[in-house]
Parts: structure tokens; C-alpha cells; sequence
């Protein structure tokens, strides 16, 4: 409407009186006027105000005036694709409702989108708070809206007539605050002023929708984690912190969006906890979580819903009926996401009851092909745990949840391949059962089940739970067995010496007594390298000892304490070396009795443990190819047993061994596979270091460059972050990559793994192996023959007991080489004796037949050996003898480039 010309006072008493819609001769008697006069003034009013009629005019005389927003006390943050999704909604729909849980951040996000757009609303932008409404009915809402607008009552008439009337033709956004406590009231008032005022938009915030025609309904979500320590939520909490107090460290950010995650990015809770941040820190903001209820007070609002999280949820809370109060606190019981149907066997829940609660935004609802998924925020589970303990029906409650527990953990062994998927959606559930109700039967399915999912340090703590747990001795035994199983998988060799001592010590059986004691006396011989404090000799022969006391005429029993005696008595030395020279034929037929006492059991594990203790008895004997049969017939052994723990263990150790001697006997094929297979088993993942070693070891010889650096940098960003162990079984690694930076003349990074090297706390007596070995391809490579010549110089069997292992035909091939391009007067004996020694290795073969034609000056035999080592898988060396045919005999060069 277009104003022409001044309206005079008198011209404005009277408008109000119209707009009061008293009739001509009322305003007369008020004015003191005549009602000649009156008319002559209500014309007058209708040209100037350029309205066609009286009900127009009215209507002008209560247009309000503009009234602004509320003005936040502090910044807002964030929050930029929701004010972009709830501003183009608004564009589109004349009512939107913003529905969210209390504290997720309505109010502010619907004032910021307000202040954007009110520039497309001539007539005004208006704030309704409608928190102090009390009383049922549209009137009481029509009634807040009119104090807000300063619009006045209509005699006779209801305020919900006169607010839509004063709107009819007015371009208005109302912000209605606050509906869930009056949606009976807001709903019909709105659908009243909506279908009669056509340019008026209403943006409501609500913990519930409003269930009128005109509404579309943005969910309004936490705030964002995405990005971390970048997030929105990390951002609010940095401004809000830096507002009490001083801004946390950057560095600070990752840990802060971990717990504001925690929130699930709730906006009040993590303003509340910023509070604080002066007076907790991080670490004890963190440790309140435990009671976040508590800790998510004390905020200095005027809203008194808002001074804490426990107050916004105690307004919501009022607002349900009996019923659903007691389904809220019902339903606490579960942590993961659940459905209808366990809802309703947990808690009683009906499809009603739990539309309700989502209706309240006390329920997240997640849609899905699979089903439909109902979810608890934090904060409003902790509320109505509380309300659960505070009406005595924790204990009845959780009782259910347990049966519903473990029935599903049972239930997921015969679900087939997606039983993964169905344990992920409830392993939260399983574990909060676990903990409160320390129940036996179901913390063993949760260790066996953990295991399965190859979460093996969880499943190592479950199965020792178990143990503190089971009914009876045996039944404690057995579980601290599969807890020494599963500790063996994750290199945590004192742990399986601990458990295994625990069994034995509680065992009611003297033979299974008797296994557990040698087994591990047995492991302080097997698997030395995976300790952090080797128990002495003399304990592990008191250990031996005592289980052949205990072992009696049992078959087991007798086969492991045989085990036992192969590693343990035969070892002068302790576990890390072996056996003296003298006792090498006695260690051997230890271990064939150990061997054939676990063959006759028909138990694949004692039989793959035995002829483990074999490999090392060949090893020390110097038979490389025994040992290479004899650890592919581990793995053939093992190849159909069951995903156990102590199958797996056996399994992991066997493909270690299996990469290492397929090595030394020149099945470079067979060590990538095994190691392939050792890197890529998902319990490695914890370790990747020790699952990726030998494969980085078998690409070094056989010349992938790309792969070595691939892996290498996995295993040591492994090895990092398990502290750096100071392991030698680790060192073949490292000086693989060490020599493959070497052979690219990368001298920098070349000695940073040296260093790593030195880290890993190698033995000079360990340098004659795959020292020797690495030094001597790279100081070949570089032409620098005299140098490997001397790198090489010790006999053989003056250094064996580091040579015989998988390094000794790489040792002997590569030192008739470096004789022979050195020019030693020995290199044709050397040749010969290399010969006899690698005879049936395909790569060494191939070696020292190539060092045979360097020193005949033979190019076309030298030449004929690269297509030999191509097909044993050592490009590298298939490759150097295409370089080295047509070069001087002594000192040919054969760079790599």
C-alpha cells in the first residue's frame, strides 16, 4: 500500500478506532464528533492510504511495526550447509518446521537463516518465543504472536481473527519458537493464518513436528565432525573455550573433535563443556564424560532450559505422556543402534511408542534396505538411565538386555558370511552386557566372537575375563589357554608364557597340567623372538621337568613334553642360538620322536609344532631343502583346520617360516606367496611390521624395486607406532630396504635405514647372514668386487651357525662371485665348493654358474643365465647377468643405473 499524503492527527485517531472496528457513530461518541465529520475523515483515509474499503483500512491500522530479531549474546559458527538447505526450503514452502533433540543448536540456526533472508519479507521479520505460553488452544498462541507484532484485539472478536486479519495482505516471516510444548495450539492457529494469509511464511523450531498441511520439515542435525579438528563442532568449541578463558593449543584440535564426537556434536552440550575448559582441561572434561549429565551444567543462560543438559531434557521429558516416559527409560538399556524388534523384546516398545519418541526427537530414526534402525543420542540415553535408576527398574531392565544378548551372540554363529556385519551392528550391546553383568557364558562367546573378527588384543582380554569368570577350574584353564592362543598371535610372547603357567597352575588335570607347563617351556624355544623378558633356561628346564612328573602314561601329555625336550634340553645355548656342534644329531632325533609321538595323537597342531621344532633341528644341521619340505608340510597340515586361536597362531608362525626357508632354498615364487599371505592376514594388521618382514625380504632379492619401498614404508610406520621395538628377527627388513636404496644410490635414505638397523639391536655374529648377503649384492652392483670379497671372507663353516639358516647358499654363491671378479686365486675352489652346496637351489645355481663363466670368460654361459634366473623369479640377477656378459672377468661393470 502506497501512502499519497501526510495522515493529520485527528486522521490517525480515527484510524485506530477503525481498526478497532467500531462503526462511524461509536468513533463520533469517543471523538466528541459528528458522525458527519467521522465519514468525512474515513474518506480521506481511504484515498491517502490508497485502500478500497473500510475492512482494508483496519487492516492498515494495525499494520505493526518492524520489530527486530533477538540479538545472540554470542557468535555464531558454523553451520553453513544447514543454513543453506534451511533457506532454500523457506524459498519453496511457506512453513518450515526445524526439528531437533533440546540443545542441538534450533534457535540459533533459525535466527541466522532469519537475519539472511529477511530482506525478502517488506513487512518485517517477527520473533515469537513461545516458551512462557501456557494454556491449550490456538487463542494462547494467536495471543503471543499479537504481544510480539503489537497487534491489537478486535472487540468481539477472537485474537486469532485479529492477528489474521492485521497479516491478510502483509509479506511477514514469523520465527515461532518453541512449538513442542503448545503443538496442539500452534498447529490450528497456523493452519488458520496460513490459508488466509497468503504472503505470510512461519520458520518453527520444535522437538517435534507440527502435523499441519502447509509443513515441510528440516531436520536440524548435530554439528558437523566432519574434518576433525576442522569441523564445526570443533570450531564452536574453540570460541567458546577462548571466551572463558584462553583458546586451546592446536595441536589440541584431533582430541577435542574425539570428544566433542562423544557429544555426538550436540551445540549445548559442547558450549557447557568449553565452559569448563578453564577449570578441567581436556583430560578432565574427557574423564566427566563418565557422567555427562553432571558435568553439563552451570551455563549462565536466562532460558533456564538451557544452564544444562540435563535441563533441556527434563523439558522434554515433561512433555511425554506416562507411557512413553517409561519406553524412553526402557530403552536406554541399548548403546548400538537397535530395531523395532528388539525393542519390542527388550523394552516393550510398539511401533506407536517408538514413532512417538522420534517424534520428540528423542529418538534418531535411520531408514535402510535392511530395516529401519532407532538410536539414542548420548546425552538423552545417560537422562534416561538415570530415570531408569531412579525408578528401580535398572536391574530388571538390564536382565532382559542380557537375555537378548545372548541369544544374538548365539544366533550369530549360524548366520554365514554376514555374520560380520549383524555382530558390528551389535558388539556395542554385547560389551555393555558384558560389563555389568560379568556373565560367563556370554563374555566367552564375546572373546571367541571378538576373535573371529580378528579384534585379537579385545578377544586376548575377554578370554582372560573369561578365565576369572568360568564356573570351575577346567573350564578357567581351557580359557586361559585360548587367551596364551591369541596372545601368540599378536607377538606377545610373556603373555602366552603367563597364561599358560595360570592354566596349569589351576588345571584339576595333572596331564593337561603337564601340556600347559612344557608348552611353555616350549614357547620360550620357539618363539624367543616375541618376548620382551625371556624367562632364564634354568627356568624353562624346571618347567620341562615338571611336566614329565605330571605327564603319566597320557598320550598328550608325553607328546608335549617330548616337544619340550627337542627345543629346550637340546639347546645349550638358550633359545636365541641353538644347539652346540656336538649336539646337532641328538637335537635331530629329538624332534623326529617329538614328530611321530604328535603324528600318532592325530592332533594337526601338536604335529605342526613338533615338526617346527624339526625345521630348527635341519636348520642347525644344514639342510636347507629339509627344512623347505618340511615347513611346506606345516602349511599343508594346517591349510583345513578351523579359525581358532591356536590354529591361527600355528598358522601365522607357519607361513613366517614357510617365506623364510622357501628363501633359502630358492623358491622365490613360494616365499612371495607366504609372505604375501602372512602381510595380507588381517590379525598382522595390529603388527604389520612382523607380518610384511619376510615379503619385504623376498622382494629384495628378487629385484622389485617399487615393492620393497611400498612395503618397506608400511613396515616402518608399523614398527613406529609399536614403539620401536628393538628386535632382530626385524632386521632382515630393514637391511633389504637399506641395500635397495643402496642399488638406486639413495645414500640418505640408505643410512636412515641403517639407523633403523642399529635400532633393532643387531649382533655382529647376525652380519655374516643376511648382512653379509645384502652387502655383498650392493657392493657387486657398484663394481666394488674386492670390497664384497672381503665382506665375504669367512668360511662358511666358520660362521655357520648364521649362514646355515636361509642365508648360507645366497652366502656361498655370492662369494664365488666376488672371487671371481676380485680376482682370488681361491675363486675356482670357492666355485666348486658353492656348487656342491647349492646344488637343487635354482637361484644360487644359477649364481654360481655364472661366476664359473665370468671366471672362463665364458659371455654366452653368462648370458645363458639370466633366462635360468628369470624363471626362478629373480629378475634383479636376470638382469645383472645380461650386464655382466661381454665384461672383463675381474672387474666388470654391472651398475644398475
Amino acid at each position: 500500500m502506497t501512502v499519497t499524503t501526510e495522515v493529520s492527527a485527528r486522521e490517525a485517531e480515527v484510524l485506530a478506532l477503525v481498526g478497532q472496528h467500531l462503526s462511524n457513530a461509536e468513533i463520533a461518541a469517543k471523538l466528541f464528533i459528528s458522525v458527519r465529520t467521522v465519514e468525512s475523515h474515513v474518506s480521506a483515509l481511504l484515498r491517502k492510504l490508497d485502500v478500497t474499503d473500510r475492512r482494508a483500512l483496519a487492516g492498515f491500522s494495525q499494520a505493526p511495526s518492524r520489530n527486530p530479531l533477538p540479538t545472540p549474546l554470542t557468535s555464531f559458527v558454523g553451520r553453513v550447509p544447514e543454513r543453506a538447505a534451511l533457506a532454500e526450503l523457506l524459498a519453496a514452502h511457506r512453513q518450515v518446521t526445524a526439528v531437533g533433540p533440546g540443545g542441538v543448536g534450533k534457535t540459533r540456526l533459525a535466527l541466522a537463516v532469519a537475519a539472511e533472508i529477511g530482506a525478502g519479507y517488506p513487512d518485517g521479520v517477527w520473533f515469537v518465543d513461545l516458551v512462557p505460553v501456557t494454556g491449550p488452544g490456538p487463542c494462547v498462541v494467536a495471543a503471543a504472536v499479537a504481544a510480539a507484532m503489537g497487534i491489537g484485539e478486535q472487540l468481539g472478536r477472537a485474537m486469532t481473527e485479529s492477528v489474521v486479519d492485521a497479516l491478510a495482505d502483509r509479506s511477514v516471516l514469523l520465527v515461532l519458537d518453541n512449538c513442542e510444548q503448545v503443538r496442539d495450539g500452534v498447529a490450528p492457529f497456523l493452519e488458520k493464518l496460513l490459508s488466509s494469509c497468503p504472503r505470510v511464511a512461519v520458520l518453527a523450531t520444535s522437538r517435534a513436528r507440527l502435523m499441519v498441511p502447509f509443513e515441510r520439515v528440516y531436520p536440524v542435525p548435530p554439528l558437523s565432525l566432519e574434518g576433525g579438528g576442522e569441523s564445526d563442532a570443533v570450531a564452536l568449541f574453540l570460541d567458546r573455550a577462548a571466551a572463558a578463558s584462553w583458546p586451546p593449543n592446536h595441536a589440541l584440535r584431533d582430541p577435542i573433535a574425539a570428544f566433542c564426537a562423544r557429544l555426538d556434536g550436540m551445540a549445548l552440550a559442547i558450549e557447557l563443556a568449553a565452559a569448563r575448559w578453564s577449570a578441567l582441561g581436556l583430560d578432565g572434561l574427557t574423564a566427566g564424560l563418565a557422567d555427562p549429565l553432571r558435568m553439563l551444567e552451570g551455563g549462565s543462560r536466562t532460558d533456564e532450559r538451557h544452564r544444562s543438559v540435563r535441563a533441556a531434557l527434563d523439558w522434554s521429558h515433561a512433555l511425554l505422556d506416562p507411557q512413553d516416559q517409561a519406553l524412553l527409560r526402557r530403552l536406554s538399556v541399548f548403546v548400538s543402534p537397535f530395531t523395532l524388534d528388539a525393542a519390542a523384546e527388550v523394552a516393550g516398545a510398539t511401533a506407536d511408542g517408538l514413532a512417538r519418541l522420534a517424534e520428540q526427537s528423542l529418538l534418531v530414526v535411520t531408514p535402510s534396505p535392511a530395516g529401519t534402525e532407532f538410536r539414542m543420542l548420548q546425552t538423552i540415553r545417560q537422562y534416561a538411565t538415570d530415570q531408569l535408576t531412579a525408578t528401580g527398574e535398572l536391574d530388571q531392565a538390564r536382565a532382559r538386555h542380557l537375555a537378548w544378548c545372548a541369544c544374538q551372540a548365539d544366533r550369530l554363529a549360524g548366520l554365514g558370511p554376514e555374520w560380520r556385519v549383524r555382530f558390528d551392528a551389535v558388539a556395542d550391546d554385547l560389551r555393555a552386557a558384558q560389563g555389568w553383568s560379568e556373565d560367563y557364558r556370554l563374555t566367552r562367546r564375546l572373546a571367541e566372537l571378538t576373535f573371529a573378527r580378528k579384534l585379537a588384543s579385545e578377544s586376548q582380554i575377554r578370554f582372560e575375563q573369561a578365565a576369572r569368570l568360568a564356573p570351575d577350574p577346567a573350564e578357567a584353564a581351557e580359557m586361559f589357554r585360548q587367551a596364551a592362543a591369541v596372545a601368540g598371535c599378536r607377538i606377545r610372547g610373556d603373555d602366552t608364557y603367563r597364561y599358560l603357567l595360570a592354566a596349569a597352575e589351576i588345571s584339576p588335570d595333572p596331564a593337561a597340567a603337564a601340556r600347559d607347563l612344557a608348552t611353555a617351556a616350549t614357547t620360550t624355544h620357539r618363539f624367543w623372538g616375541k618376548f620382551d623378558q625371556l624367562p632364564t633356561r634354568q627356568e624353562t628346564v624346571a618347567l620341562v621337568e615338571r611336566a614329565g612328573e605330571l605327564a603319566g602314561d597320557d598320550p598328550a601329555a608325553r607328546a608335549a613334553v617330548a616337544l619340550a625336550e627337542a627345543g629346550v634340553l637340546s639347546d645349550a645355548f638358550g633359545a636365541a642360538q641353538g644347539p652346540a656342534d656336538n649336539a646337532v644329531p641328538e637335537t635331530v632325533a629329538r624332534a623326529e620322536r617329538a614328530v611321530e609321538l604328535a603324528h600318532r595323537l592325530g592332533d594337526p597342531l601338536a604335529e605342526s609344532a613338533a615338526l617346527d621344532a624339526l625345521i630348527g633341528a635341519q636348520c642347525w644341521a644344514g639342510d636347507t631343502f629339509g627344512t623347505a619340505a618340511t615347513a611346506r608340510k606345516r602349511i599343508i597340515l594346517l591349510a583345513a583346520l578351523p579359525d581358532t586361536p591356536a590354529a591361527t597362531h600355528e598358522l601365522l608362525d607357519a607361513l613366517g617360516m614357510a617365506a623364510e626357508t622357501a628363501l633359502g632354498a630358492g623358491d622365490l615364487p613360494g616365499a612371495r606367496r607366504a609372505g604375501r599371505q602372512l602381510a595380507d592376514h588381517p590379525l598382522m594388521s595390529e603388527v604389520g611390521h612382523r607380518g610384511s618382514c619376510w615379503l619385504v625380504v623376498t622382494e629384495a632379492l628378487a629385484g622389485d624395486t617399487d615393492a620393497v619401498l611400498r612395503h618397506g614404508e608400511r613396515f616402518l610406520e608399523s614398527w613406529q607406532r609399536a614403539g620401536r621395538p628393538a628386535k632382530s628377527a626385524l632386521a632382515p627388513a630393514a637391511a633389504a630396504v637399506a641395500m635397495v636404496h643402496g642399488l638406486r644410490g639413495d645414500e640418505e635414505q640408505r643410512q636412515r635405514w641403517l639407523g633403523v638397523l642399529e635400532t633393532m639391536g643387531v649382533t655382529p655374529e647376525c652380519t655374516y647372514g643376511f648382512g653379509a648377503v645384502f652387502d655383498a649384492i650392493r657392493l657387486l652392483d657398484q663394481d666394488r668386487a674386492a670390497e664384497a670379497a672381503e665382506r665375504l671372507v669367512p668360511e662358511p663353516d666358520e660362521v655357520w651357525k648364521w649362514v646355515t639358516w636361509i642365508w648360507l647358499h645366497w652366502y656361498v654363491a655370492l662369494r664365488a662371485e666376488a672371487a671371481v671378479l676380485a680376482g682370488h686365486p681361491q675363486a675356482a675352489a670357492r666355485i666348486a665348493a658353492a656348487r656342491e652346496i647349492v646344488t637343487g637351489n635354482p637361484v644360487a645355481t644359477a649364481l654360481v654358474d655364472r661366476a664359473d663363466a665370468l671366471l672362463a670368460g665364458d659371455d654366452e654361459r653368462v648370458r645363458a643365465t639370466a633366462a635360468a634366473l628369470r624363471a626362478a623369479g629373480c629378475d634383479y640377477q636376470a638382469a645383472r647377468s645380461q650386464r655382466l656378459s661381454g665384461s672383463p672377468a675381474r672387474g666388470g661393470s654391472s651398475r644398475t643405473g
